[in-house]
């Protein structure tokens, strides 16, 4: 293959492409092709300026450029390559949104968190936290964040222009006390990934990144409160790499209210996540149907906010932090815990949700998530393991 060529054929692209042009992910089906490229672009991006807008994810073998024009590339090296657009990604939250106050949230007690803390609170659990960033000031989360990445400012903190990620991290992680708010996982430690503007929108390419940053990191688990309608390869591939690194992927599965749902919690490597009402059913907002794994809280949820506040959200956003963190209450307790049997323990230990007219149970899916019965299952597959061995 020619490095030089390929390169010299982007940059024109890339040179003629206006500001915030369309972007494409090229993904190289050879690993050796992959390294000669990478190569070739870390020798020639010192004399072009223009290629330093490329960023590459070395998971899936893949560089995001900013060429709506690189489909050309096609021509050429059809064998070699695989190219897909770059599309837009939302974070999955339900207006309206209305102020909150510092409490015990409903849906951290409906999961039975503060139950299953005498058992574990999450400690030494590594949360990748993929979305708008987190408020760092805020007094509840202060003991939960690390530092994290930023993709859209490299070198800058993930700091939230947002809220969603802010509220996403106060429901995982919130550590404050009587005067404050409390999480499911309050020892957990949460690694922002802001891939997400302060409209809420990302690229797929942010969040091919972000992944690709949490298998990097060691991140046990991978919080993602967003979808779309339509597939994505490059990022179907780099979930699945995250899933044979041992990291549990929990994505909502969208507020469509319909049968069915968004990607990537369609993927079956991912813990698909729909939402409950405080009347411990189906949210009329949530899609459903049996590929959803588990349900959690998601309506008129209070968490944390922007400025040292809370808010109230809707959405399987907020349903799906409170499963990741039943999940890293878990594995803090087993931490070899593999996606696939914490998926397993999540489905059988879920309590059944209750019914609106007309609606039969296995067209919904999985139940309601359930920390305490999460952990005494965990506790008993782990006593049947030693017994064993």
């Amino acid at each position: 293959m020619d490095y030089y060529g390929f390169w010299q054929m982007l940059l024109g692209e890339i040179s003629a492409a206006p500001k915030n042009a369309e972007r494409r992910i090229v993904t190289f089906n050879d690993a050796r092709q992959y390294a000669g490229a990478l190569s070739e672009w870390k020798a020639l991006k010192a004399k072009k300026p223009e290629l330093r807008q490329v960023q590459i994810s070395p998971l899936i073998r893949a560089f995001v450029v900013p060429a709506a024009g690189a489909g050309k590339l096609l021509y050429k090296y059809e064998d070699s390559l695989s190219i897909e657009e770059d599309s837009r990604i939302q974070v999955h939250a339900v207006a309206p949104e209305k102020s909150g106050t510092a409490m015990m949230p409903w849906g951290v007690k409906a999961i039975h968190a503060p139950q299953a803390w005498s058992r574990s609170t999450g400690v030494h659990v590594k949360i990748g936290v993929i979305d708008t960033g987190a408020d760092y000031r805020h007094p509840d989360l202060r003991h939960s964040l690390a530092s994290g990445v930023n993709l859209l400012h490299r070198g800058m903190l993930p700091l939230d222009d947002n809220g969603h990620g802010t509220h996403i991290a106060g429901t995982l992680a919130a550590a404050g006390g009587t005067r404050g708010m409390m999480g499911v996982a309050p020892r957990a430690q949460l690694y922002p990934v802001k891939a997400f503007d302060h409209s809420g929108s990302a690229y797929v390419s942010d969040i091919v990144l972000g992944i690709d940053w949490c298998v990097q990191n060691k991140i046990d688990i991978i919080n993602m409160s967003f979808g779309m309608k339509t597939r994505s390869k490059a990022l179907h591939d780099v979930v699945i790499k995250a899933y044979r690194a041992g990291i549990a992927i929990i994505a909502s599965s969208g507020n469509d209210g319909k049968r069915g749902g968004d990607y990537p919690a369609r993927y079956p490597e991912t813990i698909a996540v729909g939402a409950l009402d405080r009347r411990h059913r189906v949210a009329s907002f949530s899609n459903r149907g049996p590929y959803i794994d588990v349900y959690g809280p998601g309506e008129g949820v209070p968490s944390c906010w922007l400025k040292e506040g809370y808010k109230e959200m809707s959405g399987t956003s907020m349903a799906t932090s409170h499963v990741t963190g039943a999940a890293a209450l878990l594995l803090a307790l087993r931490p070899g815990l593999s996606p696939r049997e914490l998926k397993l323990l999540l489905r059988r230990t879920a309590s059944p949700v209750r019914l609106r007219k007309g609606q039969r149970r296995a067209a919904l899916g999985g139940g309601a998530a359930d920390a305490l019965r999460l952990l005494r299952a965990g506790a008993r597959a782990k006593r049947a393991t030693a017994a064993k061995a």
